[in-house]
């Protein structure tokens, strides 16, 4: 007599699960193989939505200016114009003014910078390559008057200064000042590339304008499809984590933006008081350099000083004195006001996600590396909070400082016992009691 199989699912999830992972082994082998093929394919996607991927960067850019407009600016007035119109409430016409003036302002910005900043910044580079072998003989002498006591040194100095000098014409000459010249030549003479960049342009803007247009519709139909896709509990986990990162890094970015601009006016008119050489170059590259948080006013600050260094050493001191002022009234005063609690990190962190954003994505992520790693680090904070009140332990760092051990059957904490003004022994160490789990919960 046969014996009848008895049917289990369990067998069908052993099944499919061995089929999907041998069917992921297999897709992982294909793509260390076409690995080339997939990059070329990614880019050619990526250059094909790259039209879209601009109109987002624009819309997440604009937003808040937009909002600003819509709910301080227009908004109000145009609830005033149209009080006593049954048929509107001037919702439409406040919106599409707040999208207009962004979208202005942001073509403002980019007319500034290519008709004014562009052709000043190449005059300067040029003007620095031309004069360079007097410069470099001017500070040539000056050092060597300072240092006309000492032979030795000022042989070594000079030497050195003829060295670097060199390197940096060089520098400027075969590379730098090529690529401005060429991307000046290209914005007039409009070859492909620059007008490939200006269709994505465009494109973006017109994509950014229906998304501000209507982002209330496009916000509520993400969360329609969200919910629609996970369950209610992945559902809101991903709208918290996705709402707190869109926090930090719109406070991140856009104050960085806001605090390097202002930075950038100020050097500049203080250069501008002050009769320094270059001074738009150099309020360029101190504003610029500043957007990267904790190494940028030492990036700015060295090229800068080298460049008024060789027109004149003593406003070249002055300028330094003047960055390290500007950089303190920065950070303690203006940086603070404009970034807020954005970035809640400590310096150390702030230096190693720096270094490890560069090293991985060079200037991309120095600027993103920051905001990035208040985010991993925020999931990586929750992750640990909720399994500390799985077992029941204090969630706050504060409370492990002076704990010796942790009882693992009766969970009782130890703390490390402290010494007494009076004998200067150690105290003997005093359990601590468990936690009520159920109590904890209540509070929570």
């Amino acid at each position: 007599m046969r014996r009848q199989f008895h049917w289990d699912k369990k067998y069908l999830y052993w099944g499919m699960t061995a089929f999907f992972v041998i069917a992921a082994a297999i897709l992982f082998y294909m793509a260390l193989n076409y690995i080339t093929l997939l990059g070329k394919a990614l880019k050619k996607i990526v250059g094909i939505l790259s039209p879209f991927i601009w109109g987002l960067v624009l819309t997440y850019l604009l937003l808040p200016l937009m909002r600003l407009l819509d709910g301080k600016v227009f908004g109000p007035l145009c609830r005033k114009l149209f009080a006593k119109n049954k048929r509107s409430d001037g919702r439409k016409l406040s919106r599409a003014l707040a999208v207009l003036i962004s979208v202005l302002v942001l073509l403002a910005v980019l007319v500034a910078l290519v008709y004014m900043i562009l052709p000043q910044l190449y005059d300067s580079i040029k003007t620095i390559v031309e004069k360079s072998p007097a410069y470099a003989k001017n500070l040539s002498e000056w050092v060597s008057s300072l240092l006309v006591n000492y032979p030795e040194v000022n042989a070594y100095i000079s030497s050195t200064l003829d060295t670097l000098n060199a390197d940096i014409v060089s520098w400027i000459s075969n590379k730098l000042l090529p690529s401005f010249g060429s991307l000046i030549t290209n914005i007039s003479s409009g070859v492909y590339s620059v007008f490939r960049g200006v269709y994505n342009l465009v494109i973006g803007i017109i994509v950014s304008i229906y998304l501000l247009s209507d982002f209330e519709h496009f916000k509520a139909a993400s969360k329609r499809l969200l919910y629609s896709v996970f369950s209610l509990e992945s559902a809101e986990k991903i709208r918290s984590v996705m709402a707190f990162t869109d926090k930090t890094f719109m406070g991140f970015i856009t104050g960085k933006l806001m605090d390097s601009a202002i930075i950038g006016v100020i050097c500049y008119i203080v250069c501008a008081i002050l009769k320094m050489p270059y001074a738009l170059l150099v309020s360029v590259i101190v504003g610029v350099t500043n957007i990267i948080p904790f190494f940028g006013p030492l990036i700015g600050a060295i090229p800068a000083t080298i460049i008024i260094l060789m027109v004149s050493p003593l406003k070249a001191f002055i300028f330094v004195v003047f960055v390290i002022i500007l950089q303190q009234v920065d950070g303690n005063f203006i940086g603070p006001k404009i970034l807020g609690n954005s970035v809640g990190i400590s310096g150390f962190w702030v230096m190693f996600s720096i270094i490890v954003g560069a090293g991985l994505f060079g200037f991309w992520g120095m600027l993103l590396g920051v905001p990035i790693f208040v985010v991993i680090q925020a999931l990586v904070d929750q992750s640990v909070a909720r399994r500390l009140k799985r077992s029941d332990l204090p969630v706050e760092a504060e409370a492990y400082t002076d704990i010796q051990h942790i009882d693992p059957v009766t969970r009782e904490i130890i703390r490390t016992p402290k010494k007494t003004a009076r004998t200067g022994k150690a105290a003997s160490p005093k359990p601590e009691a468990p936690r009520d789990s159920s109590r904890a919960e209540s509070k929570e």
